[in-house]
């Protein structure tokens, strides 16, 4: 049974502010690794664990998490996970060495991939059948935002404070989340009391999937499979996620319901989810390396660049669930979506060395509306045939597919990112030479600039090689940002098609009953 009045919005505010949580711990992080590497004196390398840890440990849970809630109950399941992100949390600020941090992230990623799956369940089950749209709406505003939001507010944190408060930061959060799950949140059955459990399922999922995201996350810093670890993993990942496939198939307790893959429109939604999430992610990844890096942006400047496109997302999704429920395809707002992602791409693609804070607002502006055009239809499409217990299974393994596509897209334009600089740069070098007019008068110029200021001719010399060469390394990374733009959205232009595969259906219908 759906839930009516104050108690059905307790329930959405309790859902979504736990979700975010979870949303927002993904990316807060990144922002304060410089300052996490130089407090706990550890290479940039190991530090890196810290996101790595989580994002294995998270895309681990996500596609369990349905059998889970099925297993212990939905209510305890999510209530579970809220005291152990809190309990996590506080143990990560109270960290005293890298390896205790690294350990109590993994802790957090665990929980955290029970936050998002079974959160969307619960609000799915806490809305009337005719409103999915709106509640899936509502449920976007964190996994959209989240990771956008994420990276402003590390960075107002740590201008205020020290690293250890981007995790107090959650306790609050999660002690009002978990009061509020305990006192307004419906107990659901526990299906699978008595029912043997497949140990050997979660062992191979947990090999297949924390194997394979290790490779993402890890590859372009260990020069991929030139690195014999990094080999290794790819190897047993292909080879684990064969046998857990296999091993779900034949068995009558699977964690991993993957006859759900028999619904068309599921099986399309997990591949657009994908590439949804390596839009996402990989743009959020790579705008602020490429403010940072290139054009001098601090963490907070890029942070606050982000907030207008994320509480654009905000004003837009309330809007798209009542399209939704009017009755607008949501294959025609995804396309819009789509196709708005690649305008956004397109406009940065143009960016110079001299672009500022006001030339990125229409772009990001853009984007935001493209994410909350993207983002609710999608997943709307995903569940639209979905029934029962399917729902948090296929939340589960949809979620888990927005993760790796995120994973992918991140190591993929990282990838691209390193290979192009060194073509761009070749092409840019051809150029330097002593026959080339405009080379010679730039680099004659930047002497005469020198001896100006005082220095003699050799050191005027010495100082304009080195100012050539700044020139050459900026603009061949300019060249190679460009590129990752164009990659990324010509990738979600080219996935237009893929909407067309799923139903039409004016409005989508969920069970109430979701157990």
């Amino acid at each position: 049974m759906a839930e009516k009045g104050l108690k059905k919005w307790i329930i959405t505010f309790t859902v979504i502010t736990a979700s975010l949580l979870e949303l927002i711990d993904t990316t807060i992080v990144n922002v304060a690794i410089p300052q996490i590497q130089g407090n706990l004196g550890a290479t940039l390398e190991d530090v890196a664990w810290l996101s790595t840890g989580y994002a294995v440990a998270n895309v681990i849970v996500l596609p369990m998490s349905g059998w889970l809630g099925s297993r212990f109950g939905r209510k305890n399941y999510f209530l579970f996970s809220i005291i152990l992100f809190t309990i996590a949390s506080f143990l990560c600020g109270n960290a005293t060495n890298l390896e205790e941090l690294i350990l109590f992230r993994i802790l957090q990623g665990l929980a955290g991939g029970g936050l998002i799956s079974t959160a969307q369940a619960i609000l799915i089950e806490t809305w009337p059948r005719e409103d999915v749209g709106i509640a899936t709406a509502l449920f976007g505003l964190g996994a959209v935002v989240g990771p956008t939001v994420g990276p402003t507010i590390g960075g107002y944190l740590l201008e205020i404070s020290s690293w250890p408060l981007i995790f107090y930061v959650n306790i609050p959060v999660g002690i009002l989340a978990a009061y509020c799950t305990y006192m307004f949140v419906r107990e659901t059955p526990k299906d699978g009391k008595g029912m043997p459990v497949d140990w050997w399922g979660i062992a191979l999922l947990a090999i297949a999937v924390g194997s394979l995201q290790t490779v993402l996350e890890k590859g372009e810093s260990e020069d991929w499979f030139a690195t014999p670890y990094i080999t290794a993993l790819a190897v047993t990942s292909v080879l684990g996620l064969l046998l857990f496939i296999w091993r779900e198939l034949s068995t009558d307790h699977p964690i991993v319901n993957f006859k759900i893959m028999r619904h068309r429109s599921f099986s399309v939604g997990m591949f657009t989810s994908f590439i949804l999430g390596f839009g996402l992610y990989g743009s959020v990844f790579v705008f602020p390396v490429f403010c940072q890096n290139l054009l001098g942006f601090s963490p907070l400047q890029t942070g606050e660049l982000l907030f207008p496109g994320g509480l654009c997302t905000i004003v837009m999704m309330p809007f798209i669930g009542i399209f939704l429920k009017k009755g607008i395809p949501a294959q025609f707002m995804a396309t819009i979506g789509m196709f708005l992602f690649f305008v956004f791409c397109s406009m940065l693609s143009k960016s110079t060395l001299q672009s500022g804070t006001n030339d990125f607002f229409l772009p990001l502006m853009i984007r935001g509306v493209g994410m909350a055009l993207l983002f609710v239809p999608l997943t709307t499409l995903a569940i639209q045939d979905l029934k029962g217990a399917e729902i948090g299974q296929g939340s589960g393994l949809n979620n888990m597919m927005r993760q790796l596509g995120g994973s992918f897209g991140i190591a993929a334009l990282t990838t691209l990112i390193h290979v192009r600089q060194g073509f761009h740069r070749s092409n840019l070098l051809v150029n330097i030479n002593e026959y080339n007019p405009a080379f010679t008068d730039r680099f004659n110029g930047f002497i005469k600039n020198f001896m100006a200021k005082g220095y003699n001719y050799l050191d005027a010399k010495s100082l304009a090689v080195k100012a050539i060469e700044g020139t050459v390394t900026k603009q061949s990374l300019l060249l190679t940002y460009s590129d990752a733009y164009w990659v990324a959205g010509l990738i979600l232009l080219c996935s237009i098609p893929l909407l067309y595969l799923q139903k039409f259906k004016k409005n989508v219908e969920v069970p109430a009953d979701l157990h």
